[in-house]
């Protein structure tokens, strides 16, 4: 039987974020943000690096598909990202699958632009039970064939996330749209 996966009151499936980044480890910083919401309305933006941020790691880029000139084109200022975040995501708990890289890169984010998240993010394995957790990556797998997304960006990734969570749990899914 599947346990509530945030409380009898949060909305289910939860909100996913996701992050795509320069590369891994020191120096590294985040260049697009994305989630999907409850109701399955996704926002994503790129993020146009500060200039002292320099790390980029062609290993990254060849998985995320983002240049750096994209970046410096089409991305928005850092404090810009953080507004609109806060204002989309006020109050709510969001969930990432790769919560330690993810809370580093939206704290340099925030820190950068000056601001506070107005919402808490949290890993989403909390989310699951052991059966789950050993069926996630197999699962995901199966939806992002599904889906046949092409790209490997922030909201894209982010409604795998989502979709995946869904696929494991369809009764919380139904008794949510009942």
């Amino acid at each position: 039987m599947n346990r509530p996966p945030q409380g009898n009151s949060a909305p289910f499936p939860p909100t996913i974020i996701d992050i795509e980044a320069s590369g891994f480890g020191h120096g590294s910083y985040p260049i697009e943000v994305g989630f999907v919401l409850p109701d399955g309305r996704a926002w994503c933006s790129l993020i146009c690096p500060e200039p002292d941020w320099q790390h980029w790691d062609a290993a990254a880029a060849c998985v995320h598909g983002i240049a750096r000139e994209q970046l410096s084109r089409h991305g928005r200022a850092p404090r810009v990202v953080c507004e609109a975040l806060n204002d989309q995501l006020h109050g709510q708990t969001v969930y990432s699958d790769a919560w330690a890289h993810d809370y580093t890169w939206l704290g340099r984010l925030y820190d950068v632009a000056d601001r506070t998240p107005s919402f808490r993010m949290e890993n989403l394995r909390a989310l699951l039970n052991e059966a789950e957790a050993a069926r996630w990556h197999e699962v995901k797998q199966q939806v992002a064939a599904r889906m046949g997304l092409a790209r490997h960006r922030a909201s894209a990734d982010a409604r795998v996330l989502q979709q995946t969570l869904v696929a494991l749990r369809p009764d919380a899914a139904h008794q949510t749209a009942a």
